[in-house]
């Protein structure tokens, strides 16, 4: 976390809290669990990142915005997408998607979605004021990291409820997803992104 606080920091902007939403797949028919699942399905992708690894599994890539997610599904636009369990049910996904692959022991990925602030802006409020966004944004992240895992129960009751299959990896197909990864996201990460392959090596030692 400490360095990718730095890299953040090096543009001048301030992270006042952390949050990391775990994430997974959700599919319009059979369940996606390995890489060869995705062989001729048309997904939503959540940036070039995961693009990369899709399209390289054999999925066909579009870009509709988060808000035509749901209708996209009803018609047929897209067979899978990926996002955050917060989104998969804020976006009612439950009510069209037959599969969602949830994380679990082996989660596909993680997003990080910091509450951030212009260090510019910043500086610019007396001691007192920086000393009370400091604290709010502390709160916001205490508020966050103790709602997390209920609003992601509340989402996988959503499926089960709307008679959705949730399953989640087993050790032998996260490690195809690694596999997968390493040759597509994490080169493209590591091209793309300053320190990135450090980045990619210090989050693969976290257990």
């Amino acid at each position: 976390m400490k360095d990718i606080r730095a890299e953040i920091e090096k543009h001048n902007v301030i992270v006042l809290s952390d949050a990391w939403f775990a994430g997974g797949l959700a599919a319009k028919d059979g369940c996606i669990t390995k890489p060869a699942d995705l062989k001729g399905l048309i997904v939503r992708a959540a940036g070039p990142t995961f693009a990369a690894m899709w399209q390289s599994a054999g999925a066909s890539i579009v870009s509709p915005p988060s808000n035509e997610i749901y209708n996209a599904f009803q018609t047929g636009v897209i067979n899978a997408t990926d996002t955050s369990l917060g989104s998969f049910g804020s976006m009612r996904l439950y009510e069209v998607a037959k599969c969602l692959t949830a994380p679990g022991n082996n989660a596909l990925w993680f997003m990080y979605e910091p509450v951030l602030m212009s260090k510019k802006s910043f500086d610019k409020l007396d001691k007192k004021q920086q000393d009370v966004i400091i604290a709010a944004g502390k709160k916001a992240q205490a508020y966050y990291e103790g709602k997390a895992d209920a609003m992601n129960e509340e989402t996988l009751k959503a499926f089960r409820d709307h008679n959705s299959k949730v399953v989640t990896l087993t050790d032998e197909e996260y490690k195809l997803w690694i596999d997968e990864a390493k040759k597509t996201s994490y080169e493209k990460f590591a091209k793309s992104v300053p320190n990135g392959q450090k980045l990619i090596d210090e989050a693969l030692a976290v257990k």
